[in-house]
């Protein structure tokens, strides 16, 4: 991933440095297990342990000529270690090594994806709080539908973001998997109980049945866990964006002094943060693509899924990464704009209100049809009129009047009647 997208925190975890640390955990690992199963000496492994290193500049300058990346880094690591290094890599083939190192640096992203949800999180459950009463319209195909608060389309947003949360520790038990099974799966130059042991001194469990890799089903999966966060945080990002157009602005990016937002247009404010985590999201659902193409290798096995996961993988993880964290501070400092919102919700004199009119009339007798047709007309005719007033229209309609005195008009329009049940969800989210 370029540097503009890369945050430390998870970069760190998908550089060669710590990819080699990785394998180098994993070959100590099955020495150790050898050597307590008896296979190999005891004193060996304690060499191996203290001697043990890797020069990355070296691996490279090594896999130059021998183009294969296992070997190198074998083949470096025994300049270090000497003639204990017999005892590394012992009956194991190249993606013992390099699908349980794997499981490794997915482990630790997803432990780093999993506390960043947790900021999400917090920093949505805050803003619903101070926002549970704020009142603002709801629409249905960019239309005006029904009042609601922004809290409530926070409280929305907190779920998904949960639900996120724990599609991510499912994949946890998915994806902590290793394998030290040979060639092909078989165990032929090894005991199953070496991955057994190595596997539990790692924090992963042995796959079911492996071939010569751990089947991609399981990163598959991955792809399209952290596919769905992002499609979750490019929902969120496209609501900022409708709801700060320039005719709407019911809430905003915090905008920073000294921020530009065009070349040519010094007005400009550009909810710039947003449509880049839209973008982002693009490149995440087709890393996914690309994992399910991932999953039908050929036979016992073939490297067409190396290179991609070369790529996919650290962008995947340091992508999600990045948008996790920018969303978490554009949501933290949202501005938001009660006031546009009251206006929004008020023009053409209270259509939004229809249904609870129409249902008000039915109430005391109209039938169903008959009230349709009267509120649509009226809502049509404020809506086709500048300064349209539905609320004047349906309190002079004839037919109204004769069945509705105006308290009860009046009531039709309290927006709390929409509201009062959202108690219900916000307990929910402990909101």
């Amino acid at each position: 991933m370029i540097e503009r997208y890369t945050l430390p925190e998870m970069g760190s975890l998908w550089t060669d440095e710590y990819k080699f640390k990785t394998w180098l955990q994993v070959e100590i690992a099955v020495c150790e297990a050898q050597a307590e199963l008896g296979y190999i000496p005891a004193d060996a492994v304690e060499t191996i342990k203290a001697k043990a290193q890797f020069d990355p500049k070296r691996i490279l300058e090594i896999e130059a000529e021998v183009r294969h990346d296992v070997i190198a880094f074998l083949t470096n690591v025994n300049e270090y270690v000497g003639d204990a290094g017999r005892y590394i890599h012992l009956g194991m083939t190249s993606s013992d090594v390099l699908d349980t190192a794997l499981a490794l640096q997915l482990v630790a992203s997803l432990e780093v994806l999993q506390s960043h949800v947790d900021k999400l999180a917090q920093a949505i459950r805050f803003q619903a709080q101070q926002h549970r009463e704020t009142v603002m319209i709801g629409r249905s195909h960019g239309i005006h539908a029904e009042p609601i608060t922004f809290g409530f389309k926070l409280a929305g947003w907190l779920a998904e973001v949960l639900r996120g949360r724990d599609r991510l520790c499912q994949l946890h038990q998915e994806i902590a998997v290793g394998k030290i099974s040979g060639a092909v799966g078989t165990y032929a130059n090894l005991d199953p109980q070496i991955e057994a042991i190595a596997c539990q001194k790692l924090g992963l469990q042995p796959d079911t049945a492996s071939t010569q890799v751990i089947s991609r089903d399981r990163h598959a999966q991955f792809f399209n866990v952290l596919a769905l966060l992002a499609a979750s945080i490019e929902r969120f990002a496209v609501e900022i964006r409708n709801l700060q157009r320039t005719d709407v602005l019911e809430v905003e990016e915090f905008f920073s002094k000294g921020q530009k937002g065009s070349s040519a247009m010094p007005h400009k404010r550009n909810p710039i943060r947003s449509e880049r985590l839209t973008g982002m999201a693009r490149l995440i659902r087709g890393y996914a693509m690309t994992g399910l193409e991932n999953v039908a290798l050929w036979h016992e096995r073939d490297i067409s899924h190396s290179s991609v996961e070369r790529v996919a993988l650290p962008d995947a993880c340091i992508l999600t990464h990045f948008m996790l964290v920018e969303i978490t501070d554009l949501v933290k400092n949202l501005q938001v704009y009660p006031e546009n919102m009251q206006r929004n919700m008020n023009v053409y004199g209270g259509v939004v209100f229809s249904q609870r009119v129409m249902l008000t009339l039915v109430e005391k007798g109209l039938a169903r049809e008959a009230a349709y047709a009267v509120v649509q007309s009226c809502a049509h005719q404020a809506w086709n009129t500048p300064d349209g007033d539905f609320h004047a229209l349906i309190a002079a309609d004839a037919t109204v009047k004769s069945h509705l005195s105006p308290e009860e008009i009046e009531a039709c329009f309290d927006p709390n009647h929409h509201l009062r049940n959202l108690d219900v969800i916000y307990q929910r989210l402990n909101i």
